[in-house]
């Protein structure tokens, strides 16, 4: 099915500024048979890993995260950006490709006892999984794995991923 998907994302160059090849994932999310795919293939990885709690970023990660979660039997958790939740937060700063950002979680979100799956659209330089990871654990949580739909292997996130956590990492679609 990887080469369905790939069939299905568009790309756009120069955006959301010049020297950024921009993967547009809407046809797939478009697409019924392929969107039931994605969110099979990513639920499939994790089916007996216990998870309780599948943490998405915003905004594609809810996505694919609330409905890998609905398919797994546990619960959702946004990742917001600053401001967007109304209750106490824990915080993380995180750097993007093309900038800086910050993600929140609701401070009583995650419990100690939940095992949590990190479920986003897209891995590229790995600074947005690093910081779901870090407030992850921040929780008292136990992250047993990250799931994306695509990786910008070019990108090389994986060692960034590797020095916060020896989860396992799953990407439906590599972009060498």
């Amino acid at each position: 099915m990887a080469r369905r998907y790939e069939e299905l994302i568009i790309d756009i160059p120069d955006y959301p500024e010049p020297g950024v090849v921009f993967k547009d994932i809407t046809p797939v999310l478009a697409d019924a048979e392929a969107f039931a795919a994605v969110v099979d293939d990513l639920a499939a990885a994790f089916a007996d890993a216990g998870i309780t709690k599948v943490v998405g970023a915003e905004a594609r990660g809810f996505l694919f995260g609330a409905a890998v979660a609905y398919k797994l039997g546990a619960g959702f958790v946004p990742a917001r950006k600053p401001g967007k939740l109304p209750r106490a937060t824990i915080s993380e700063d995180y750097e993007l490709e093309y900038g800086t950002n910050s993600l929140e979680l609701h401070e009583d979100a995650l419990a100690s006892d939940d095992v949590v799956l990190i479920v986003d659209d897209l891995i590229a330089t790995g600074g947005t999984a690093v910081a779901m990871v870090k407030l992850v654990e921040r929780s008292g949580a136990r992250l047993a794995g990250l799931a994306f739909f695509m990786e910008l292997a070019f990108l090389n996130p994986r060692p960034l991923l590797a020095e916060v956590t020896d989860a396992e990492v799953l990407s439906l679609v590599e972009v060498a």
